[in-house]
């Protein structure tokens, strides 16, 4: 279980967020939603262990104190938090970083026939071909395949607590369909929890959605159901705020 208690998050002596209450049992799936610099992504990289920012309260997964974990060790639990500013490397090749990244990650080896294997399911997920794999590391990619490439590294790295830091923003509805389709894959197969930030509801028909938070101003000011989703698409974030 993830879990986080009376969090408060500052970056240069500047709250951001404050009196964060919120626990994710396993297998489950909440949504984060608000508008533009309420916090969501201070929350997302805080989980993972951001040194910029200066973290008071709780963060625990699996019984593990998060806030005595630099980053990596994090990452070692199976957290994993998607990237907005994805990096280009020339001269990475896909198939070598993954490869790398399942064997880091993983006790279980595999033969490198049986890796390939691996790799074509988890690519069939998001539509993409073999050829992909020869390709440098995001250089040259499109927004839509970067963050694709993202996900990739996700089904890759099999984690138990999924972050998903606006990963449908700026997608077709083709590959919002193939990210929640790779999420539901992980779900399934490692019953892997997810905290998923979006603007968009879009992608949301696609999940089996449990909880639903609104923050705004650093505080979680409501938290449902589904039907939350549906009520802040009629209303608008606005609505809440004068509330």
């Amino acid at each position: 279980m993830f879990k986080i208690k009376n969090l408060q998050i500052s970056l240069n002596k500047k709250n951001i967020l404050d009196k964060i209450d919120l626990s994710i049992k396993d297998g489950d799936t909440h949504i984060l939603m608000g508008q533009n610099g309420a916090g969501k992504s201070t929350l997302a990289q805080s989980i993972m262990g951001n040194p910029n920012y200066l973290v008071k309260g709780e963060i625990s997964f699996n019984s593990h104190d998060l806030l005595k974990l630099d980053p990596q060790q994090r990452a070692a639990l199976g957290i994993f938090l998607s990237f907005q500013q994805i990096l280009e490397i020339p001269g990475v090749k896909i198939y070598d970083y993954l490869k790398l990244l399942y064997k880091t990650s993983h006790e279980k080896k595999f033969t490198p026939l049986k890796f390939k294997e691996f790799l074509k399911e988890r690519m069939a997920i998001l539509n993409f071909n073999e050829e992909f794999l020869t390709r440098s590391l995001n250089y040259g990619f499109s927004g839509g395949e970067k963050k694709k490439m993202e996900v990739l590294q996700m089904l890759v790295l099999e984690p138990k607590l999924i972050i998903l830091d606006e990963i449908d923003s700026g997608l077709d509805i083709d590959a919002i369909q193939a990210v929640a389709k790779a999420v539901n894959f992980l779900k399934k197969e490692k019953q892997s929890s997810v905290l998923l930030i979006t603007h968009y509801s879009r992608i949301l028909s696609f999940l089996n959605i449990d909880v639903v938070h609104l923050l705004s101003k650093g505080k979680i000011i409501k938290t449902g159901s589904n039907d939350l989703v549906t009520e802040i698409e009629e209303k608008g974030f606005a609505n809440f705020l004068k509330a």
